[in-house]
Protein backbone atom coordinates (compact mmCIF):
# COMPACT_ATOMS: atom_id res chain seq x y z
CA UNK A 1 0.00 0.00 0.00
CA UNK A 2 0.94 3.22 -0.69
CA UNK A 3 0.79 6.51 1.73
CA UNK A 4 1.87 10.14 0.18
CA UNK A 5 3.63 12.19 2.50
CA UNK A 6 2.44 15.77 2.18
CA UNK A 7 3.88 18.83 4.50
CA UNK A 8 3.31 22.75 4.13
CA UNK A 9 6.78 22.87 5.40
CA UNK A 10 8.50 21.62 2.40
CA UNK A 11 7.28 23.71 -1.10
CA UNK A 12 3.93 22.45 -2.23
CA UNK A 13 4.47 19.92 -5.89
CA UNK A 14 4.73 22.39 -8.79
CA UNK A 15 3.71 19.27 -11.39
CA UNK A 16 1.55 16.39 -10.92
CA UNK A 17 3.19 14.46 -8.16
CA UNK A 18 3.34 13.75 -4.66
CA UNK A 19 6.11 15.73 -2.41
CA UNK A 20 6.59 11.77 -1.50
CA UNK A 21 5.13 8.06 -1.31
CA UNK A 22 5.89 5.64 1.56
CA UNK A 23 6.28 2.22 0.19
CA UNK A 24 7.07 -1.16 1.74
CA UNK A 25 8.88 0.67 4.52
CA UNK A 26 11.04 3.43 2.93
CA UNK A 27 10.28 6.76 1.82
CA UNK A 28 10.77 8.43 -1.58
CA UNK A 29 10.78 11.91 -1.69
CA UNK A 30 10.97 13.88 -4.56
CA UNK A 31 13.61 16.10 -5.56
CA UNK A 32 13.64 19.18 -3.47
CA UNK A 33 14.73 22.59 -4.82
CA UNK A 34 15.48 25.67 -2.61
CA UNK A 35 12.08 27.25 -2.12
CA UNK A 36 11.09 28.97 0.65
CA UNK A 37 7.83 27.11 1.44
CA UNK A 38 6.74 30.39 3.93
CA UNK A 39 6.56 32.39 0.66
CA UNK A 40 7.37 30.46 -2.13
CA UNK A 41 10.57 32.19 -3.26
CA UNK A 42 14.08 30.79 -4.63
CA UNK A 43 16.07 31.06 -1.23
CA UNK A 44 19.54 32.24 -1.49
CA UNK A 45 21.76 33.20 -4.90
CA UNK A 46 24.50 30.98 -4.22
CA UNK A 47 25.22 27.07 -3.70
CA UNK A 48 25.78 27.13 0.15
CA UNK A 49 22.52 29.46 0.65
CA UNK A 50 20.70 26.93 -1.89
CA UNK A 51 21.48 23.83 -1.01
CA UNK A 52 20.93 24.42 2.81
CA UNK A 53 17.47 25.50 2.25
CA UNK A 54 17.15 21.86 0.06
CA UNK A 55 18.12 20.49 3.31
CA UNK A 56 15.89 22.38 4.90
CA UNK A 57 13.20 21.00 2.63
CA UNK A 58 13.94 17.36 2.64
CA UNK A 59 14.12 17.90 6.61
CA UNK A 60 10.74 18.56 7.01
CA UNK A 61 9.57 15.08 4.60
CA UNK A 62 11.97 13.19 6.42
CA UNK A 63 10.08 14.45 9.54
CA UNK A 64 6.46 14.01 7.94
CA UNK A 65 7.07 10.45 7.05
CA UNK A 66 8.81 9.62 10.88
CA UNK A 67 12.32 9.62 9.29
CA UNK A 68 15.00 11.51 9.63
CA UNK A 69 18.47 11.92 8.06
CA UNK A 70 20.50 8.88 9.88
CA UNK A 71 17.68 6.66 8.03
CA UNK A 72 18.49 8.11 4.51
CA UNK A 73 19.78 5.35 2.89
CA UNK A 74 20.26 7.04 -0.94
CA UNK A 75 20.23 10.29 -2.55
CA UNK A 76 20.88 11.69 -5.96
CA UNK A 77 22.08 15.60 -6.47
CA UNK A 78 21.47 17.69 -9.08
CA UNK A 79 24.14 20.95 -9.80
CA UNK A 80 23.64 23.19 -12.50
CA UNK A 81 27.58 23.82 -12.12
CA UNK A 82 30.01 21.17 -11.27
CA UNK A 83 32.05 23.89 -10.28
CA UNK A 84 30.06 24.12 -7.14
CA UNK A 85 30.92 20.63 -6.08
CA UNK A 86 33.00 21.36 -3.01
CA UNK A 87 30.86 24.02 -1.84
CA UNK A 88 27.89 22.07 -2.30
CA UNK A 89 29.64 19.34 -0.25
CA UNK A 90 30.73 21.11 2.25
CA UNK A 91 26.56 21.57 3.27
CA UNK A 92 25.81 18.43 2.23
CA UNK A 93 27.92 16.94 4.64
CA UNK A 94 26.39 18.67 7.94
CA UNK A 95 23.68 16.63 7.07
CA UNK A 96 23.81 13.59 6.01
CA UNK A 97 26.55 12.37 8.62
CA UNK A 98 26.11 8.60 7.46
CA UNK A 99 27.14 8.92 4.18
CA UNK A 100 24.39 7.09 2.62
CA UNK A 101 25.11 5.90 -1.09
CA UNK A 102 25.07 8.87 -3.75
CA UNK A 103 24.86 9.79 -7.30
CA UNK A 104 25.72 13.65 -8.43
CA UNK A 105 25.41 14.87 -11.43
CA UNK A 106 25.96 18.39 -13.18
CA UNK A 107 22.40 19.33 -15.58
CA UNK A 108 21.95 21.24 -18.24
CA UNK A 109 19.00 23.12 -16.12
CA UNK A 110 17.04 23.08 -13.12
CA UNK A 111 13.06 23.71 -12.16
CA UNK A 112 13.19 27.64 -12.05
CA UNK A 113 16.79 27.98 -12.48
CA UNK A 114 18.05 27.06 -9.16
CA UNK A 115 21.61 25.74 -8.58
CA UNK A 116 21.02 22.31 -7.30
CA UNK A 117 18.46 19.74 -6.53
CA UNK A 118 18.85 16.77 -4.31
CA UNK A 119 16.25 13.46 -3.87
CA UNK A 120 16.08 11.06 -0.89
CA UNK A 121 15.09 7.30 -0.66
CA UNK A 122 15.20 6.52 3.39
CA UNK A 123 13.79 3.52 5.60
CA UNK A 124 11.10 4.66 7.59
Amino acid sequence: MLKKISTDKAPAAIGPYSQGIIANGFLFASGQIPIDPADGEIKGTDISAQAEQVMKNIGALLAEAGSSYENVVKTSCFLADMGDFAAFNEVYAKYFTEKPARSCVAVKTLPKNVLCEVEVIAAV
